[in-house]
């Protein structure tokens, strides 16, 4: 499959020397600054000399797309049916152990539209989904992007299936995440990218590979997760940064409350057929896209359940007062991979490319200063 990277103009500035101080008076730059001043007339002059458009790029792909489709509507997630015992493991476990995928085509909150609606019938589920297939196997050529698709890691080139869910979050009913509380609002801001490395976020800086826990869809090959069991731990393995949670099963005490990680310290136990993971003790620098207001306080309790035999249910709980209002949970359907793989990682290209983003950062400030001087 022919490889289509697209590079604009904003990219081409971003490979530019890295500038000097950003304001006249040496201090930080406003959030406004960040934003490329010209965005939309680089877009436009990037479309013009762009050898195909959105319909070609579908067009190009469309038999596989409708072969994708058509094989993903047999089987529509429906979580109010009743669920099979789940298999075991030799030693008589749940057997939670292969390749699964966390990616969906379901909104992490119900969309406005849909308010006061938790369910799509059947139908409207086949609907939504197609529609979200067709858009992401039609991305725009003008803008700046990687090729999932040439190598197969696309969303609609994995068994992402149809869900009757309006939104993955399933409490509170609204589908919404709580209101902020004051402190949540505040650590949100400032965990907005700047100008300065510090500011950036730990996947960009290849130091955390941005997964979580918890596991929600971020975007296209970085839903991959590995689980691996024995009798006293459950290890998942993520694909990005190759990251390891070690879970053990035997009952130990937590830890003194002066350890923290970046991805929390975890405890599992079994409920019937659900492996429940207690996760705490989070590094007040560990933040993970989505949820940038939590704090380090965070309790996360998972649910990890075999509801088919190529189906994880995975269920998360997000507790923390100073954050959030009230807690929240999401449902996500993992399917399995038809591929049973991890991707080798590295992080080279945040390495050199963070010089470029701090580069292009830069760049966009400076606009904004030439913006305001007219």
């Amino acid at each position: 499959m022919r490889n289509r990277v697209f590079l604009n103009a904003t990219a081409f500035a971003m490979l530019l020397p890295v500038w000097g101080p950003l304001t006249a008076e040496g201090q930080p730059p406003p959030a406004s600054a960040l934003v490329n001043q010209r965005s939309q007339e680089t877009l436009e002059a990037a479309r013009a000399v762009s050898p195909h458009t959105a319909e070609e790029t579908f067009a190009y792909h469309q038999d596989e797309v409708e072969a994708a489709i058509a094989k993903a509507i047999e089987r529509v997630w429906d979580p109010t049916q009743p669920r099979a015992r789940s298999p075991r493991t030799p030693w008589g476990d749940p057997a939670l152990g292969g390749y699964w995928m966390s990616n969906s085509y379901t909104p992490l909150e119900r969309p406005d539209e849909l308010a006061g609606k938790a369910f799509y019938t059947p139908q409207e589920a086949i609907e939504a989904f197609q529609r979200e297939v067709v858009q992401d196997a039609s991305l725009d050529p003008a803008t700046v992007h990687y090729d999932w698709v040439e190598f197969g890691m696309d969303n609609w080139q994995n068994p992402i299936r149809p869900s009757l869910r309006t939104a993955l979050i399933v409490d509170p009913p609204t589908g919404k995440k709580p209101a902020l509380t004051t402190q949540g609002r505040s650590r949100l801001r400032a965990s907005a990218p700047g100008h300065t490395l510090e500011s950036r976020n730990l996947y960009e800086r290849c130091i955390t590979g941005d997964q979580g826990p918890p596991r929600l869809p971020l975007g296209p090959s970085v839903g991959e997760s590995q689980i691996v069991q024995t009798p006293n731990y459950v290890v998942i393995i993520t694909q990005i940064n190759s990251e390891v949670r070690i879970i053990p099963l035997d009952g130990r005490p937590p830890v003194s409350d002066e350890v923290r990680a970046y991805l929390g310290v975890s405890r599992g136990h079994w409920e019937g057929d659900t492996l429940v993971v207690e996760t705490s003790h989070f590094h007040d620098k560990g933040k993970v896209r989505r949820f940038e207001e939590a704090g380090p306080e965070l309790q996360l309790v998972e649910r990890f359940t075999r509801v088919e035999e190529d189906l994880l249910l995975y269920e998360a709980t997000l507790t923390d007062p100073t954050a959030w209002e009230a807690p929240w949970t999401v449902e996500i359907p993992w399917p399995k991979l038809e591929q049973p793989m991890l991707f080798e990682f590295a992080c080279h290209e945040q390495n050199y490319g963070l010089i470029n983003v701090l580069s292009g950062a830069r760049i966009r400030a400076a606009e904004y200063e030439a913006e305001l001087a007219r």
